[in-house]
């Protein structure tokens, strides 16, 4: 007979890290609110503090509780476990979120504060609150903190959740259909394995809270005070377009700021600025990386061909320009491409100044046309990502070239032939979802009232997950506190549509992931 082998004693960490993904999420939030309670002592705001400090306990607490009622279980679905948990953190979790801001504010319902933490853990950065004069520097550190969270969530769940199914941009490179992995198999034990996810925040986390340290610390020495700066750095790094002083137009950092804020930006581009942990890394490394290439061909490309129609403009209305307002204003579209390209939001404070001297209005349109391209695969960016645009482009390249050679046979391999085949088909089908899903949000808003613009910015707005189109896409700013409640309720329901894209929403609906 064979004798079993006792296993050895789990560790602590390896007890909790069995824990179902949303509740770790829940704890870690839980203990994060600490910051703005310190904050707020030390500022001596006492009733802000209290709510935060409170919240605090009671959430740890329910997540001590929850955790000895669940030791010892393990999870009974494989793929849709995290699937679901992620899910739930971008609906369910800012119902927790949203109470000391509440509580803190005390002057608003708690439906507003409920959009608004949908709007900051998406990374959306819409806000209800247009005046930031409102909210004390507590909250504005809470709705800076809460972005940045959602930022760090979506880069490790883009390795560790999203990349194994092939969600999330990485259907168009994969071997296997969206939702399964090569050879069609679905769930696992090692798609819900806690060694991966343990491994994939060991390596994503310190690069996270390192590169916002640093931005943090060069905002500061360039002349922002620390609030500012801390909460411009994790809005940079998220992606959220966040601030404590209605933007970076408002801060003192200047010029010198917005170049700093402009490398950094460059991590939203694609993930092969910082990691080499998923499938996109087949593509040759950063110098050879399409999506690297095409969006700083856009970041150089669009304020061009801005620059010059502001020059034109100029011309038509015969005014005087000088050199040093030829600099600025290409600076400010430059600045200002990226920003929306990575879907940030931020403009720069040389953006109006650009338009002034050229007679030009706002250029809504290009603003909300980047917003849609989005930024990197696997990155804290929104949108339809670059990879997909990339995809498209090299079918539709291939094509032309069919038509004038019939019998030619494509020279590309790897990555390349991929693309040519199913993944351009990928990329075109999530087009498709993607323009129904924007025409169904229009629709549902202008039953419910809203201007037919209006609710079209308020929908790229929403799925591309850029807030800030609301203010400087339009003439006149889209007030989110205007909207009905039902409107409220829309809009969240996008921004967390757009953050999960369309694919990931339908592969929760897949039969296959529900047999555990």
């Amino acid at each position: 007979m064979h004798r079993r082998v006792p296993q050895p004693d789990q560790s602590f960490l390896d007890r909790v890290l069995q824990l179902p993904l949303f509740m770790l999420v829940f704890g870690i939030a839980s203990a994060s609110m600490m910051a703005p309670a310190v904050h707020a002592g030390l500022l001596r705001e006492l009733e802000t503090g209290r709510a935060f400090l409170y919240s605090s306990i009671l959430g740890m607490i329910a997540f001590v509780l929850l955790a000895l009622a669940h030791a010892g279980r393990r999870p009974r679905h494989g793929a849709l476990g995290p699937l679901m948990s992620l899910f739930s953190t971008f609906v369910f979790l800012p119902v927790f979120l949203a109470v000391p801001l509440y509580e803190g504010l005390r002057t608003t319902t708690f439906l507003n504060a409920y959009v608004e933490m949908v709007s900051a853990i998406t990374t959306t950065g819409a806000t209800i609150f247009d005046d930031s004069a409102r909210l004390d520097d507590p909250l504005h550190l809470w709705r800076a903190q809460v972005g940045w969270f959602g930022g760090l969530i979506m880069w490790i769940a883009a390795s560790a959740i999203l990349a194994p199914l092939n969600l999330g941009g990485f259907e168009v490179t994969a071997r296997a259909e969206p939702g399964q992995r090569v050879g069609g198999r679905v769930g696992g034990a090692h798609l819900d394995g806690r060694a991966r996810l343990a491994k994939v925040m060991a390596a994503m986390l310190p690069i996270y809270i390192g590169l916002t340290g640093l931005l943090c610390i060069l905002l500061m020495v360039s002349g922002d005070r620390a609030l500012v700066a801390l909460t411009h750095a994790m809005s940079i790094m998220a992606t959220s377009g966040i601030s404590a002083v209605g933007g970076v137009q408002e801060g003192a950092s200047g010029i010198i700021g917005e170049v700093l804020m402009l490398m950094f930006m460059m991590f939203a581009l694609s993930r092969l600025t910082f990691s080499t942990d998923t499938v996109t890394s087949e593509s040759g490394g950063i110098k050879s990386d399409p999506e690297f290439r095409i969006g700083l061909a856009m970041v150089i490309g669009v304020p061009l061909v801005l620059f010059g129609r502001h020059w034109w403009g100029a011309f038509e209305v015969e005014t005087q320009t000088t050199l040093f307002d030829a600099i600025n204003g290409f600076w400010g579209a430059m600045f200002t491409v990226m920003s929306f390209l990575t879907t940030t939001g931020f403009i720069s404070e040389h953006w109006g100044s650009a338009q002034s001297w050229s007679g030009l209005g706002t250029p809504g349109l290009i603003l909300m046309g980047l917003a849609l391209t989005g930024g990197g695969v696997a990155t804290t960016a929104g949108g339809v990502k670059l990879l997909r645009v990339y995809a498209l482009y090299r079918n539709g390249q291939r094509e032309l070239e069919r038509l004038v050679h019939p019998s030619s046979v494509s020279g590309a391999v790897g990555m390349g032939r991929r693309l040519q085949k199913n993944g351009a088909f990928i990329a075109w089908i999530f087009f498709m979802l993607f323009a129904l899903s924007l025409a169904g949000v229009t629709v549902v808003f202008s039953f419910l009232g809203v201007d037919f613009e209006d609710a079209i910015v308020l929908g790229i707005a929403s799925l591309s997950t850029t807030g800030p189109l609301l203010e400087h896409a339009t003439e006149v700013p889209i007030r989110l506190a205007d909207l009905s409640s039902a409107g409220k309720a829309v809009f969240a329901a996008a921004m967390v549509l757009g953050r999960l894209e369309t694919l990931a929403i339908i592969a929760l609906l897949t039969p296959d992931l529900w047999r555990g």
